[in-house]
C-alpha cells in the first residue's frame, strides 16, 4: 500500500505540471502572440462616440482587424478596457498583440485626421466640408457657429463669419466637438493676423475683416494670381476717392445666379447691400472664402493709379488696366468686339456640324 501512492502522487504531479505549463503557454499566447491584423498592414480604426465594448467587438470582427476575438474580449476584460471604451479614429499596427492593441485603445492615443477645405462661396457650403473627415455632423457644426455669433463680441456676424475660416488643411481629433472646432478656426484666424499683419491693414485703412471681404472680390475678379496685387491696388484707389467699386462678381453674388456669365444693366438695378455698383465702399460679408494668398494680394497691394479694369481680348485671363476712363471704354470696346468674334466663329462651327 506505501509503494502504492507513490504512483498516484507522480500522476499528479505530472497532471498539474502540464496544466500548470498549458496554463502558462496559453497565457503567453492570449498576451504575446500576434492577434490583430496578423500578416497584413496598418490600419485605421473609428470608433464612435458613445461604443459599448459591444460596438468596439463588432467593429473588430467584421473589419477583420482581430484573429482571435475570443482571447482579445477574455484579456480586455480583465485590463477593464470594457469599461474605459474611448472614441477616436487609431492606427492598429500590423502583428500587434492583444496588451499592445488593448493599452493603446484604452488610452485614447488617437491618431490626428487632416480637414481640407476651400473653393466655399456661401457659408452654407461650409459644413459639408469641414466635417467630411470627422464624427461631428454638420448640423452640429451650424449649431456650434451659431452660438459663437450669439455670443461673441469680435466683430464677427452671419454675414461676414466666413472671413474667420482661413482656407488650409488642419490636424484635429476625430472626436473634435463643433464648439472645439470653431475655437480652434478662431485661434488660427487669430495666429494669421499677427502684429505685422494688422498694421498693414491698418495701414490702408482696413480692419482684418475688411480686408477678407475685399480679398473675395479680388479673388473672384481674376484667376491669375500675379494679378492679384494689382486689383487689389486698383479697388483700395476707389475706395480712397469714395467711387463705387462697381465689381460684376458682387452683382452676380447680389442676384445669387452663379451661373451667370455676362452682367448686363439690369442686374446692376437689384437692390442689394452686395450692389457695389448702387453703393459705395465694401458689401458687409465677403463673396467667397478667400484664399491665404489673396489675403497677403491685398495687404501688400501694388501701388498704381488705375481705377478700370477690363479683361484682355486675347482671352488669356489676364485683364487692362488704365486711370482713364476713355482709354477704359476703349479696351472694353476690343474685347466686346474679341467676344462677338469668338461667338461667331463658334456659331458657324457649330453649324458644319
Amino acid at each position: 500500500m506505501k509503494y502504492a501512492k507513490t504512483p498516484i502522487k507522480l500522476f499528479a504531479f505530472i497532471l498539474v505540471s502540464v496544466l500548470l505549463i498549458s496554463f502558462t503557454f496559453y497565457t503567453y499566447q492570449i498576451c504575446y502572440t500576434p492577434n490583430i491584423l496578423v500578416g497584413k498592414e496598418d490600419r485605421y480604426i473609428y470608433i464612435p462616440q458613445d461604443a459599448t465594448f459591444e460596438t468596439v467587438q463588432k467593429i473588430l470582427h467584421e473589419g477583420e482587424y482581430v484573429q482571435d476575438l475570443i482571447s482579445f474580449s477574455f484579456l480586455s476584460r480583465l485590463m477593464d478596457y470594457d469599461k474605459l471604451v474611448k472614441p477616436g479614429r487609431f492606427i492598429l499596427l500590423g502583428n500587434m498583440n492583444n496588451i499592445q492593441a488593448i493599452r493603446f485603445l484604452r488610452a485614447g492615443e488617437q491618431e490626428p485626421v487632416r480637414i481640407t477645405f476651400n473653393n466655399v462661396r456661401l457659408i452654407t457650403d461650409l459644413p459639408e466640408k469641414i466635417t467630411s473627415n470627422i464624427a461631428l455632423t454638420p448640423a452640429e457644426f451650424e449649431a456650434a457657429l451659431a452660438g459663437f455669433l450669439a455670443g461673441d463680441s469680435r466683430g464677427f456676424t452671419r454675414e461676414n463669419i466666413l472671413c474667420m475660416f482661413l482656407p488650409n488643411t488642419y490636424e484635429v481629433y476625430y472626436t473634435i466637438s463643433g464648439k472645439q472646432l470653431v475655437e480652434r478656426m478662431y485661434a488660427e484666424y487669430e495666429r494669421f493676423w499677427n502684429d505685422e499683419r494688422k498694421q498693414k491693414a491698418e495701414a490702408i485703412g482696413l480692419t482684418p475683416i475688411q480686408v477678407s471681404i475685399l480679398a473675395s472680390i479680388v479673388q473672384a475678379e481674376s484667376v491669375k494670381r500675379d494679378e492679384a496685387p494689382v486689383i487689389a491696388g486698383l479697388y483700395l484707389n476707389r475706395i480712397k476717392n469714395g467711387i463705387p467699386l462697381q465689381a460684376d462678381p458682387t452683382l452676380v453674388y447680389a442676384v445669387g445666379d452663379f451661373t451667370l456669365k455676362r452682367v448686363l444693366n439690369e442686374h446692376k438695378e437689384v437692390e442689394s447691400p452686395y450692389n457695389t455698383y448702387k453703393y459705395k465702399g465694401l458689401p458687409p460679408g465677403p463673396i467667397n472664402m478667400p484664399e491665404i494668398f489673396t489675403l497677403e494680394a491685398v495687404l501688400n497691394y501694388k501701388p498704381s493709379n488705375f481705377l478700370y479694369m477690363c479683361a484682355k481680348e486675347d482671352f488669356s485671363g489676364y485683364h487692362n488696366f488704365t486711370a482713364s476712363y476713355s482709354e477704359h471704354l476703349k479696351n472694353a470696346n476690343r474685347y466686346q468686339q474679341a467676344l462677338t468674334r469668338e461667338q461667331r466663329i463658334a456659331r458657324a462651327n457649330q453649324n458644319k456640324k
